[in-house]
């Protein structure tokens, strides 16, 4: 499954999406939701679009209202020494 890290004190976990059914995480993120103000969607390379899934179920079709995305941070990094370059993605889910 995938990792899940409470941020003490802000009110906000942060999860890291893999390769596990979008649906599946859909649902373990609206879990979180009922307990945190905020959720942090972290994504590297080809699950960059299940990340961007989820969170269109999440705030288009399961709480729609009731939470908005916050804000979406694109990033890359660069190996070392190798010249390859990883995208990656959070996407903060804020309940409203």
């Amino acid at each position: 499954m995938e990792d899940v890290n409470e941020l003490k004190g802000q009110g906000q976990a942060e999860i890291n999406i893999g390769n596990d059914p979008v649906m599946l995480t859909a649902v373990d993120v609206v879990s979180k939701l009922m307990i945190q103000d905020k959720i942090s969607l972290k994504a590297r390379g080809n699950s960059i679009p299940s990340a961007v899934a989820v969170a269109n179920i999440i705030t288009e079709k399961m709480l729609v209202g009731s939470t908005k995305i916050e804000k979406i941070n694109l990033d890359t990094v660069a190996e070392a020494g190798i010249g390859d370059m990883t995208s990656t993605v959070e996407i903060i889910i804020k309940k409203n």
